[in-house]
């Protein structure tokens, strides 16, 4: 596992009422059983430590996360977004 996939399971396991040590890219968000209030927490927590802004619609989201590794791919997205937009920004 890569870095930013350990810290997205740090995290998760931070907020979590039972922590397990057997999560992997592959756990299913659902069977970790978060509440919704600690899913918020976990959002804030992995916007400052990537420095990104996750855009959140509940309706579409919510298909898009369904695993440990879905969370992880979208936040790798959104860190090669940040870095190329402001690349972009510092060259014009």
């Amino acid at each position: 596992m890569d870095e930013v996939a350990t810290k997205i399971i740090d995290i998760l396991k931070k907020h979590m009422k039972e922590p397990r040590d057997d999560i992997n890219l592959s756990t299913a968000l659902s069977d970790l059983k978060i509440e919704s209030l600690d899913l918020a927490m976990i959002v804030f927590d992995i916007e400052d430590t990537f420095g990104i802004e996750i855009p959140y619609n509940a309706n579409e989201e919510a298909a898009d996360f369904k695993t440990v590794g879905s969370v992880v791919e979208r936040v790798k997205a959104l860190i090669e977004g940040a870095g190329a937009s402001g690349a972009a920004a510092k060259a014009s």
